[in-house]
């Protein structure tokens, strides 16, 4: 089980983004959470995938708690997890070709042995073709690149898949493949999602449940302040 707690974050403690926000995600399960853009669903995103320290409240995984954040987090706790963000040229090193870019979580991880065999398996899985390995970011398409970051979140078999707006930037076509490809994964390895977005529509077909931002968050105190920064 993925808990959150009463979590409290944001990137100044005078104005928290997210407040006493609570949220559950079980093994096998898919839950969409559903805002508008600039509400802070990506803050609490990276809360529940270890990479952003809330300020308040806490991360249980597996009902234990957790005290440390991104690589000073346990191997066992970080590697639980695969990311995948919004805008993939953000998030992809230009340097590296799409085939070390898949790769990167093995390498670090201590397991370079695996690499060519996974690679190419995860290639197969997320829809990639044999001659687009070798090629580096500015010669892939959105599409193309934002499928190689998927296989990337997917290389260490997480139990947990964090997909923060994932298709926002892809068209209709890509945006289907990538879905069915991640729910592919969750029925060979029964891992749990927690899909950020604000279609409404994509989130309903796609998650077992959606959670409203307003039934996350409660109202600020203040009425005069902005509900974003609430």
């Amino acid at each position: 089980m993925l808990e959150l707690r009463a979590v409290t974050a944001g990137y100044d403690r005078r104005i928290p983004v997210v407040r006493d926000a609570s949220l559950t995600v079980a093994p096998g399960e898919a839950v969409g959470l559903l805002g508008p853009s600039g509400c802070g669903k990506s803050t609490l995103a990276r809360v529940a995938a270890l990479l952003h320290r809330p300020d308040s409240g806490a991360v249980l995984l597996d009902g234990e708690q957790v005290h440390r954040w991104r690589h000073r987090a346990p191997r066992e706790q970080r590697t639980a997890f695969g990311v995948v963000f919004q805008q993939p040229r953000l998030s992809a090193d230009p340097r590296l070709r799409l085939t070390d870019l898949i790769a990167e979580p093995l390498r670090a991880t201590g397991r370079r042995g695996e690499a060519v065999d996974r690679v190419a398996e995860l290639a197969t899985t997320v829809g990639l073709t044999p001659d687009l390995l070798h090629r580096r970011p500015h010669e892939l398409s959105d599409g193309q690149l934002q499928r190689g970051c998927l296989a990337r979140a997917l290389a260490l078999r997480p139990r947990w898949l964090i997909c923060d707006e994932m298709t926002a930037m892809l068209d209709a076509s890509t945006s289907a493949a990538l879905v069915r490809a991640v729910e592919e994964y969750r029925e060979r390895t029964g891992a749990g999602l927690l899909a950020v977005g604000h279609d409404r529509t994509l989130l309903h077909r796609w998650c077992d449940r959606a959670v409203h931002w307003e039934s996350v968050i409660p109202p600020p105190a203040d009425k005069g302040a902005r509900r974003s920064a609430s």
